[in-house]
């Protein structure tokens, strides 16, 4: 592989792909090093340096000099190492540059795709930052195709492709191809974890993420931190509790993340496919926080546990009582969860047996 061409082929992948020279130049030197030390027995002898300015590539060996060989791939004579460097001495280290033409048989032979290899690594490690930098955050993706059997979707990020999974779908929801969507990254690989098509994120629709960066991106007091997101439960595409605050005495939390005419709550819950979203005031009094996440329901009071096991008794009218509890126990189950409390609901007039404790 002729220098020149080499460079021009990195120069090339670098403006096509993004990918930093320095990236690059790394890939080919690991490849290079991985290809020639096989000639050594894959000792540590072998070593690469690429220089994109001046356009040179040396590969060179390291080896010992000795007054008696041991292992003929690591140590050397005086008398060889004199070849070399005239002033060499039995101890020194001696650096054996291999001919261009060499590296090149060396690299065309056995290390072509082992080079490929590293290329890839540098545009899989590119990907991988750029998913760091969305990493928790929102992104655009678009539906590639839908396995008709699990239902797992393949969507386009960027350059990368990754599967929504049926399980991180928002239920009922039904993908297409071309579609585009909004996915939350929940996770991306540390580097190790990374599969052979690249850096593997986890992404999600039914993360309380997207909700929470939902809100931020519709409401500008949350994306100015007039209004701060305290805590969201969520169970996708039914409901989800998202509780807020402001330190602003003038500024109505809950009012600003509903917006005009519930303009802005009502473009989320459209992105949303009509999951209901409760938008609730949140307290540092437990008492008042736990009253509030129950809503729609109206509670007559809550009595919280002296004992610190977090755990509360709330009384709601007789007429309230299923409200409170919601179908199948939803209502209470996200207030608990919103909350961080148990909470044992009962009817105001103690006649009524049923109650329910989260």
């Amino acid at each position: 592989m002729v220098n020149k061409e080499l460079f021009m082929a990195l120069k090339m992948l670098e403006k096509e792909k993004g990918i930093p020279m320095e990236t690059l130049c790394e890939g080919i030197q690991r490849a290079l090093v991985t290809a020639v030390k096989r000639d050594y027995n894959n000792k540590d002898i072998v070593f690469c340096e690429l220089n994109p300015e001046d356009e040179t590539m040396r590969v060179f060996v390291r080896k010992n000099v000795v007054s008696e060989i041991v292992d003929p791939d690591e140590d050397m004579t005086l008398e060889q190492a004199q070849k070399y460097k005239s002033t060499a001495l039995v101890g020194d280290i001696i650096e054996i540059e291999l001919e261009t033409k060499e590296v090149s048989r060396i690299a065309a032979d056995k290390g072509k795709h082992v080079i490929r290899q590293g290329i890839r690594e540098a545009e899989h490690g590119k990907l991988r930052e750029e998913f760091q930098s969305h990493n928790q955050e929102i992104v655009t993706a678009k539906v590639s195709r839908v396995d008709p059997e699990t239902g797992d979707a393949v969507v386009e990020i960027g350059k990368a492709q990754e599967t929504l999974f049926k399980s991180e779908q928002i239920p009922g929801e039904t993908l297409v191809p071309g579609a585009l969507i909004k996915v939350y990254i929940a996770s991306v690989s540390d580097g190790k974890e990374m599969s052979r098509r690249g850096p593997r994120a986890t992404i999600s629709r039914t993360h309380p993420g997207l909700v929470k960066r939902l809100f931020e991106s519709e409401v500008p007091e949350i994306y100015d931190g007039t209004v701060e997101i305290k805590s969201v439960s969520r169970e996708a595409g039914s409901r989800t509790k998202i509780a807020v605050y402001s330190a602003d005495e003038n500024v109505d939390a809950v009012g600003a993340c509903i917006g005009p005419r519930g303009a802005r709550v009502g473009k989320i819950v459209d992105m949303l496919y009509g999951e209901k979203i409760d938008i609730v005031k949140y307290s540092e009094n437990p008492a008042e926080f736990v009253a509030a996440a129950l809503a729609p329901a109206d509670v007559v009071s809550v009595t919280v546990d002296e004992n610190g096991e977090k755990a509360c008794r709330v009384i709601v009218p007789d007429l309230q009582l299923s409200l409170a509890i919601g179908n199948k126990g939803q209502n209470a189950r996200l207030a608990a969860k919103l909350t961080g409390w148990k909470i044992d609901i009962k009817p105001e007039s103690g006649k009524i047996e049923t109650s329910i404790i989260l």
